[in-house]
């Protein structure tokens, strides 16, 4: 089999070649490339021989799955695959594997600090004190004993509520699916109306789906505190940003931050989400640490071997 790494994957060509000895004497070629490259021919020209595919949140839509007619696996560093074409991959026999776990604990990390700046204004501060400026009236508030409202109670929205419990916050949730092991923690669920009501801190864990683009839109913004606070680490079209931009100008709530966006960053410089007051914007990082890139190399290349196995 030909097996190609579109990408670097953040791993360096040590290790690589360590994959390639590997590969080679279990009977297959492995070829990798460690720049990132977006553009339809030169994915066409990496991948157009290609058996097996490693890729992570490149765009692969049908009209490049098409020029490449040995495809039959594509192993997906990332736990999302809102960004490859899944009815193309079906109708064609192209089996799709995500890398699910890789990141839980980056992206609840990530979550739980961009709720501590937030609070805090730890980001803002910085600028002050750069200026060479004092605190002035600048009062922060503290995390705990606020009320967290998990929307999406995967791995990842279940490990950020257990850090915001240690934190001593009050964890109430909404998602489709109830996990017994969540209520287990003590953490309620909520019709999602009633925890945005009860929310000083809405956190969003959702994946991408068409029941949940644009969950968090004007109507639902209306139905938070003006005090709250929504950190977005899941997908960016979960919410309507124009929405959540204007509700921020309007002070219909107080804060906000994503990490996530309606395309990959950079953003256009007339981006709703730039000109928003208390708006902390990060851009798309929060899987991105040298844990979690080492756990997903382990993770996507040990599918392509179970997959081998397979055949």
């Amino acid at each position: 089999m030909n097996i190609v790494c579109v990408e670097s994957l953040g791993i360096g060509e040590a290790q690589f070649k360590e994959l390639q000895q590997h590969y080679q004497v279990i009977g297959h070629r492995l070829t990798y490339y460690l720049d990132r490259r977006e553009d339809e021919p030169t994915l066409v020209a990496r991948m157009c021989d290609a058996d097996v595919v490693v890729v992570s949140n490149i765009k692969l839509p049908a009209s490049l799955l098409s020029a490449c007619a040995r495809l039959r696996y594509l192993s997906v560093a990332f736990t999302g695959l809102d960004h490859i074409d899944l009815g193309y991959c079906q109708a064609h026999g192209i089996e799709v594997q995500n890398a699910a776990g890789y990141s839980t604990t980056a992206v609840s990390e990530l979550a739980l600090g961009m709720m501590l700046d937030l609070m805090r204004g730890i980001t803002t501060l910085d600028g002050v004190i750069r200026q060479g400026k004092a605190r002035g009236t600048f009062l922060g508030r503290e995390l705990q004993g606020k009320t967290v409202g998990i929307v999406g109670t995967g791995a990842i929205g279940t490990a950020t509520a257990r850090l915001l419990m240690a934190f001593g916050c009050k964890v109430v949730a909404y998602s489709r699916m109830q996990r017994p092991e969540v209520a287990a923690l003590g953490i309620a669920y909520l019709p999602l109306d009633e925890l945005l009501r009860q929310a000083d801190i809405v956190s969003l864990h959702t994946p991408l789906t068409a029941d949940t683009r644009s969950l968090i839109g004007a109507r639902e913004l209306t139905l938070m505190k003006p005090t709250a606070l929504l950190v977005n680490t899941a997908r960016g079209p979960v919410c309507d940003i124009a929405a959540v931009a204007d509700a921020l100008k309007h002070g219909t709530i107080a804060g906000a931050a994503f990490d996530v966006f309606e395309q990959e960053p950079p953003l256009p410089a007339d981006h709703p989400l730039l000109a928003a007051p208390n708006c902390l914007l990060t851009p798309h990082v929060a899987f991105a640490t040298e844990e979690s890139f080492a756990a997903r190399a382990d993770i996507v290349f040990s599918h392509v071997d179970q997959w081998l196995q397979r055949q």
